[in-house]
């Protein structure tokens, strides 16, 4: 199937293509590239204003922020919002740095090695060890999926009152619209997600100006505290944050979505492309952090503020909403906006997907039976705890899923570090020793709050 956009790119993908460094230090070839279908596919401006430029390259950066407010991300933030105030808005503003820095990466190994994260941890590790990794990330996939699940068949109860139960079931049918955006070509998945996108920031906009809250103790909510680490019930939603923010599948995604530009393969071309991707993610995810914390600041001020501190469910918040804000409007765009965000989640997991079965194991199936396969995987356990404990249970379904997700970052993170620092590697795109001194403590950061909380739900 052709996946160009019509207009966008006219010129074959072989004149176009992202190429590889050649001599470098990898074990073999690249082989076929991620997304072979849209690979190349978007056009770019080789000449004209630095504006118009960029312009080719906005797009897949709003991708990769999809992964950073999916429905799990809404668990997390509801329950440490309404539970702790505005206080863990400094873990969301961290979450973000650290993901710009890790996103950067992979836009550079993307576009400078020409490789994607999985089709680098196959080309670097021997078998026993690229095995694991694949594994790891399968999980990851696998906690983002029911997190989609469970939060667009709440979105579904919410809105037209169909039980979860059915709701979940109706979820695997969303890999139609997948293959219906991917006919048109990879520009209407980027316009489908922008404007999805858009909705919800309208929605929480409207939202947050019912609630009012106080933009003093906002502010001050993004500093930081150490009350974070010495209270263990703060640290399990923090990581929970953390998890849903800074995604192991985005790192898989990211460095697989800019090989869909179709740059040239000059140096100078590549340097370009690079920090025009940074710039598209970096604003992309300026708009996930809005989002998130807005999230937070609306359990804050409307949960928190009337001692509703053990808000977590979905359905909880928004059957809450209407009473403490006095609109009836308010549920209706919490529950859009939760539907908004389900859908736009099952695009990006579609893709991180395919990324990552193709690159560690070079073996390819159609878009539609490997998206079958993780949304049956993800609605198994979904339909049992669903049957089995009830809507109440969901919540904490979700937040266990961003926990496992933030369980396994360093297996994606350390293995993104040691490659774009690899000068055998990467070449002239190696990274800067201030960006990889920086993302290595993101890593060293990472891996010590997970052994913590390991640590702390032993012992509890």
């Amino acid at each position: 199937m052709d996946a160009r956009s019509p207009g966008l790119a006219s010129e074959s993908s072989a004149e176009v293509a992202p190429t590889a460094p050649d001599g470098l230090g990898w074990r073999g070839e690249r082989g076929d590239p991620s997304l072979a279908g849209m690979f190349a596919s978007v056009r770019t401006a080789r000449d004209g204003s630095f504006g118009r430029k960029l312009l080719a390259f906005l797009g897949p950066g709003y991708l990769v922020a999809v992964g950073y407010m999916d429905p799990g991300n809404w668990a997390t933030s509801l329950a440490g919002g309404s539970k702790f105030g505005y206080a863990l808005l400094t873990i969301a503003l961290l979450s973000n740095v650290m993901a710009i820095v890790l996103q950067s990466l992979c836009t550079r190994l993307g576009v400078g090695a020409g490789r994607d994260l999985a089709q680098a941890c196959r080309d670097a590790f021997p078998r026993w060890v690229a095995f694991p990794l694949w594994l790891s990330a399968e999980i990851a996939i696998t906690a983002t999926d029911l997190a989609e699940v469970i939060g667009t068949a709440i979105g579904l109860n919410l809105l037209f009152h169909i039980p979860l139960e059915i709701g979940v079931i109706i979820t695997a049918l969303d890999v139609f619209l997948i293959l219906a955006l991917q006919a048109f070509g990879f520009r209407w998945i980027e316009a489908f997600v922008v404007a999805m996108l858009g909705v919800i920031a309208a929605c929480f906009a409207v939202q947050i100006a019912l609630a009012d809250p106080d933009w003093g103790a906002v502010i001050r909510g993004f500093a930081p505290t150490t009350e974070i680490l010495r209270n263990p019930e703060m640290l399990y939603l923090a990581l929970g944050i953390l998890g849903a923010t800074v995604m192991p599948h985005n790192l898989y995604l990211h460095s697989g979505l800019v090989q869909t530009r179709g740059y040239g393969p000059s140096l100078a071309e590549r340097r370009e492309a690079i920090t025009l991707a940074n710039i598209d993610s970096a604003i992309a995810l300026c708009l996930a952090l809005t989002i998130n914390a807005s999230i937070l600041i609306l359990a804050g001020a409307t949960f928190h503020r009337t001692g509703r501190t053990d808000v977590a469910e979905l359905d909880q918040a928004h059957a809450f909403l209407a009473p403490l804000l006095g609109s009836t409007l308010a549920p209706t765009l919490f529950a859009i906006a939760l539907l908004c965000c389900g859908l736009n989640s099952t695009i990006t997991a579609t893709l991180s997907g395919q990324i990552v079965m193709e690159g560690f194991l070079n073996w390819r199936i159609a878009p539609w039976l490997r998206r079958l396969v993780t949304r049956l995987i993800a609605i198994v356990p979904a339909v049992v705890v669903t049957i089995w404990a009830g809507e109440k249970a969901t919540g904490q379904l979700l937040i266990l899923s961003q926990v496992v997700l933030s369980l396994q970052l360093p297996f994606a993170v350390v293995p993104l570090v040691m490659f774009t620092a690899d000068r055998t590697k990467m070449g002239p795109f190696t990274a800067p020793r201030w960006l990889t001194v920086a993302a290595a403590l993101i890593a060293a950061l990472i891996i010590a709050l997970n052994a913590k909380l390991v640590f702390d739900l032993i012992v509890r």
